[in-house]
């Protein structure tokens, strides 16, 4: 089973938590922001709450909605906002109603690129550009979900409470590197991986690797026995967010 409220932390965090990696990787999605320098703020009562910072085609995201936003949307249940997710709820703006064109001109066409990046058909992966583009912020949204299941799902925070401080490395090959930090058992993603010491790791041999088993196409405990995928360093770290991972995938599904 999955907690509704759980949901709503891994939307807004980890789903709309990944629009400033999709402006930097996607010059569509960058001249969708323009010159546009607006902050979004999202609020859920009972559950997260976040600001979507857009300035000269770049995007930021901060986990925290304070009432300097220019735009606010405003939840009371988290049902509600994964509603809006999921299309079947159209929010209405508790303050800078007249920027809503930004939010139908703007905001709603990034949501659905991000969408089409995270959903693609086999034909537009077959693109090499698209392909690196969607493995990235495939690989950047399960990571940062690890950490929402890890910190809010009662499942996940089992998990995560057999997890010792440390700094855990998710990479597949050169190419892709996201840091999960662990803290008094709560997880968040580094901000700056090159500063962390790495307690453990568990690499991908390369972005088709990782993209083969985020898709459900090799199986992960096979992939270590051919090393497609290595692990190093304290192993106990790696096995309970592989326990959390599980947990990813009921609530991505």
């Amino acid at each position: 089973m999955t907690d509704p409220r759980v949901l709503s932390f891994i939307n807004l965090h980890a789903i709309l938590g990944s629009i400033p990696l999709l402006c930097a990787l996607d010059p569509v999605s960058a001249a969708l922001v323009g010159k546009h320098t607006i902050d979004l703020g999202i609020a859920v009562k009972g559950g997260p709450s976040g600001c979507l910072s857009f300035s000269e085609g770049r995007c930021s995201f901060r986990e925290d909605c304070d009432d300097d936003c220019d735009i606010r949307l405003s939840f009371s249940r988290p049902e509600r906002f994964n509603g809006m997710i999921d299309g079947t709820v159209t929010p209405i703006p508790t303050k800078g109603l007249h920027r809503v064109l930004f939010l139908t001109k703007v905001f709603i066409p990034l949501t659905d690129r991000l969408t089409a990046f995270l959903r693609p058909t086999k034909e537009a992966l077959a693109d090499p550009d698209f392909f690196r583009i969607s493995t990235t912020l495939m690989f950047h949204l399960i990571v940062r979900a690890v950490c929402c299941i890890g910190n809010e799902d009662a499942i996940g925070c089992a998990s995560a409470s057999y997890i010792t401080d440390g700094a855990v490395c998710l990479s597949a090959g050169e190419e892709l590197a996201f840091v999960i930090c662990a803290k008094d058992h709560r997880l968040s993603v580094s901000a700056d991986p090159q500063k962390e010491t790495i307690t453990a790791q568990m690499r991908f041999a390369d972005m088709k690797t990782a993209r083969a088993l985020f898709d459900g196409e090799i199986n992960a405990v096979a992939s270590v026995g051919t090393g497609d995928v290595r692990i190093r360093g304290m192993i106990s770290q790696v096995d309970n967010i592989n326990r959390i991972l599980d947990r990813v995938a009921l609530y991505l599904a």
